[in-house]
């Protein structure tokens, strides 16, 4: 029996792109559906009208990031050791206002509405006119404005 010697090919093996990973949504763990969705929807985010009770909720923000909602119940259903974090302050979300005066106006409305406000706002030594409110899980949101 005559064996012929293997050889390597010469033709390069495919070898399929590297693919980067890019932040696509950002996830949010609540207590309470409702009142979520509609702090976000004061400021603005695109949260469908029937979303209040379902037990996921997203909306697609401009530029194509995605904001995602999920109840505490339904992280559980597939994530059984979850417990509901002690503090908060580890991630927040920052909204750029169109002025100074939008932000100011912003924070107020939202304090108005029963939110909490953390830092009421101030002009920030990095140049901007800064607060900080937190949404009904306790999140930190900042909103911004350059100086006027």
């Amino acid at each position: 029996m005559t064996t012929t010697p293997h050889t390597p090919s010469t033709t390069p093996t495919p070898v399929a792109p590297r693919l980067t990973p890019r932040l696509d949504a950002i996830g949010l763990v609540v207590a309470d559906m409702a009142a979520s969705l509609a702090f976000y929807r004061a400021l603005g985010v695109p949260v469908p009208a029937d979303a209040d009770t379902a037990p996921h909720a997203e909306a697609s923000l401009p530029g194509g990031l995605r904001i995602l909602w999920d109840t505490e119940e339904t992280v559980r259903s597939y994530d059984p050791g979850w417990t509901r974090p002690e503090a908060g302050g580890r991630v927040g979300l920052a909204f750029l206002c169109g002025s100074p005066a939008e932000v100011d106006a912003t924070y107020d409305a939202l304090v108005a509405a029963g939110h909490r406000g953390h830092l009421k706002p101030w002009d920030a030594v990095w140049g901007q006119r800064y607060a900080v409110v937190l949404d009904p899980d306790g999140c930190e949101v900042s909103l911004f404005a350059g100086a006027a």
